[in-house]
């Protein structure tokens, strides 16, 4: 068993045991390969989050590399770069109007100290990031949510403002629609402490039912 996956082996235990749809689903998907990517710092995580709302991965990652080209004395532009960062500039890399104003937001509070270095982050509970982050304007709960999955390895979090999460349970179920956000929260309290994970399975889920099943 690779190292990722038995990292993971109590969680997808877990999830296998709750009923036959999430047994079946375990089996077709196989092992959970969630891979956090914990040396980012929670302002860079948050740029990230961003720069990849409502696209594809593929396109995510070309804005980020135009990004990085565009400021190539660092790794990952610094919160003061992008706090100053030219209009012009920054829409070349592909950013909305709207993403642009976020990111320097962003940038001006990891400056003031409001998004928090990683050493101050992990220190904090996942709700009071939350509520301490969503006070950016444009940072939204799923945005946070992001941050606590894949940078602070947070294994209890499951956003479900999140289109595929909420589609992910609807066909897992066979359910005639999604169920609301906070209804989803309610029934996967029963989950925890490995929300992380379900998450990650419903995301992969197949959109067709009966192929979980076959």
């Amino acid at each position: 068993m690779s190292g990722l996956a038995s990292r993971y082996e109590t969680a997808v235990a877990f999830l296998a045991s709750i009923d036959a749809d999430w047994a079946a689903l375990i089996a077709q998907v196989g092992p959970c390969r969630h891979d956090p990517k914990a040396a980012r710092e929670p302002y860079e995580a948050l740029v990230r989050a961003i720069a990849y709302q409502q696209l594809t991965a593929k396109a995510g990652d070309a804005i980020i590399e135009r990004l990085k080209t565009a400021f190539p004395s660092t790794g990952f532009p610094t919160a003061r770069a992008l706090a100053v960062a030219d209009f012009g500039t920054m829409r070349v890399c592909g950013f909305s109007a709207a993403k642009i104003s976020t990111i320097q937001r962003i940038a001006e509070a990891a400056l003031t100290g409001l998004v928090p270095p990683r050493d101050v982050a992990v220190e904090m509970a996942d709700e009071a990031l939350i509520a301490r982050l969503t006070t950016i304007k444009g940072i939204g709960r799923w945005t946070v949510e992001m941050l606590l999955m894949y940078s602070l390895e947070r294994l209890d979090i499951l956003p479900a403002d999140d289109f595929g999460v909420r589609e992910g349970y609807r066909v897992l179920k066979s359910l005639p629609e999604q169920p609301r956000p906070r209804e989803l929260r309610e029934i996967t309290l029963a989950w925890a402490p490995h929300r992380t994970v379900a998450s990650w399975y419903l995301w992969r889920i197949p959109r067709d039912r009966g192929n979980v099943l076959e």
